[in-house]
């Protein structure tokens, strides 16, 4: 009988370990304010990123990939946990997430994948402790430097590391996975600092663009039927004639020869997304070495969009197309073997149901989010055609107001409310996007289309609603007001 049992335990130890090895290792990469048109294969025609490119070309890219709200941690507790910020509660950049709230990682590393952080976690300002979920978790304080910074290795030490962030951070991350064994898949996730502001490029990529030059975009100055506060904001941190992210020394300028500090920025960004490139052929060459490649799911992806001078904007944090969309791209051979682009609205909260499901490992329970396995492999035809975007007023950067924003496939409704249930303040934003996908004209003022300003409302409301957020009642700053000084403030 004892023989029979060790058999049977055998058998089972065997088949567990099969079915471990069966299943995907998960690469997962997020930038941090990267734009989908800062890449080659969204379109730029500048900035050369073919190992990111190849990835595109091999598996699936999302054309119309949105965060819910553009602004750093709330983005990212919302990739982590399929929900909306004001479900996980993460919903400006100083609050932690929360450590009994489930996120992918924490699933898969309690169905037995070894689970590993390293880089810009970005939710918690002043902590750089080790997480509940990871097995491994490497990260800094804050926003870290693109030079020397100060790493807090898994709880166990603190230590400046000298060299440029991106090189770093792949360094580190290799290094565990070169540790991993073959008994149980892997989870790991990097966060790039960049293309974030203060914008630094390695020495190497430092001129790569001198001879690109770079205006203001046209919509900086088709400002004539937009909200004041647009028009306010640009002799703020957050306008086109502000610091641009320390790019210019001397401001407020509105010369034409100051644009010249606008192009440096965008050169700076760009430099930095060349590094992002190379660090994933890094880790490429490595798993296509130990012959990983094709049983690792990757998913190389930003946290938010980045206005970079539209309607004379930087930053983010508006319902804007620029500050929503976001690129994101999936390899894995099991999602799809031929390339394909998916035009449908994909949003943040989507990515982690997705990968749960890719790994077969259980669902996380009330959320938000929607798997797009079945949108990618043989289309869904229940899939959103409308989604709602929200973004609250911070008293630290009071250069944008509370933002309530319903998205359909066509159309876009953008209002302002004051966050004391009075009438709005600001002027509201209705776009045709089929017709000006560029956000130029605004409609709002039409009577004609006074019936599809009340269907946009009417579905804001069911959208919000149906996350837990009543239109009617829905908690939100007080909208104290764009100022036009230049508070002594770190941009985020």
């Amino acid at each position: 009988m004892s023989r029979l049992l060790a058999l049977l335990f055998s058998s089972f130890v065997l088949l567990h370990s099969s079915f471990a090895a069966q299943r995907p290792n998960v690469l997962f990469i997020l930038c941090d304010d990267i734009r989908p048109d800062a890449l080659g294969c969204y379109g730029s025609k500048h900035v050369k990123t073919p190992n990111i490119d190849r990835l595109a070309n091999e598996g699936v890219r999302f054309a119309s990939m949105f965060c819910t709200t553009s602004l750093c941690s709330p983005s990212r507790g919302s990739i982590l946990s399929g929900l909306y910020a004001h479900a996980h509660g993460v919903t400006d950049n100083f609050t932690e997430y929360p450590a009994t709230l489930r996120s992918f990682p924490s699933v898969l590393h309690d169905a037995g994948y070894a689970t590993a952080y390293f880089g810009k976690y970005h939710m918690g300002e002043n902590n750089d402790d080790p997480r509940p979920g990871y097995d491994m978790f490497v990260t800094h304080k804050g926003q870290g430097k693109y030079y020397d910074t100060e790493w807090n290795l898994n709880g166990k030490k603190r230590e400046v590391i000298k060299g440029y962030y991106t090189t770093i951070v792949t360094d580190l991350a290799l290094d565990w996975l070169k540790q991993q064994g073959t008994d149980k898949p892997w989870c790991a996730c990097i966060g790039h600092k960049a293309p974030h502001s203060f914008y630094t490029p390695e020495p190497k990529y430092e001129h790569s663009f001198d001879d690109v030059r770079v205006p203001y975009p046209a919509t900086a100055f088709m400002l004539d039927d937009k909200p004041a506060w647009i028009k306010q904001r640009l002799y703020t941190w957050h306008g086109i004639y502000g610091p641009l992210f320390e790019w210019r020394k001397k401001f407020p300028d509105d010369s034409p020869d100051a644009v010249k500090d606008f192009e440096n920025m965008v050169h700076g960004y760009w430099g930095t997304v060349l590094s992002v490139d190379d660090s994933f052929a890094r880790v490429r060459a490595w798993l296509e070495e130990t012959k990983q490649l094709d049983t690792t799911i990757i998913v190389f992806m930003g946290d938010n969009g980045l206005l970079e001078g539209e309607d004379g904007m930087v930053d983010k944090r508006t319902a804007h197309e620029a500050s929503l969309r976001i690129p994101l791209i999936v390899r894995y051979p099991q999602l799809t073997k031929e390339s394909k682009i998916i035009p449908q609205q994909v949003l943040t909260v989507d990515v982690a149901p997705s990968l749960l499901a890719l790994c077969g490992a259980p669902p996380l329970e009330n959320i938000h989010g929607k798997s797009f396995v079945k949108l990618v492999q043989s289309g869904d035809a229940d899939w959103r055609q409308s989604w709602f975007y929200h973004y609250n007023y911070e008293k630290q950067f009071p250069y944008t107001p509370n933002v309530r924003s319903v998205r359909t496939d066509d159309w876009k409704y953008i209002h302002y409310p004051h966050g004391d249930g009075s009438p709005d303040k600001h002027m509201a934003e209705l776009y045709d996007l089929k017709k000006d996908p560029g956000e130029t004209k605004n409609l709002i003022s039409k009577p004609e289309l006074a019936g599809k300003v009340k269907e946009l409302q009417a579905e804001l409301a069911k959208l919000m609603l149906a996350t837990g957020l009543d239109a009617q009642t829905d908690k939100m700053p007080l909208d104290e007001g764009v100022k036009s000084e230049l508070p002594d403030a770190k941009i985020r």
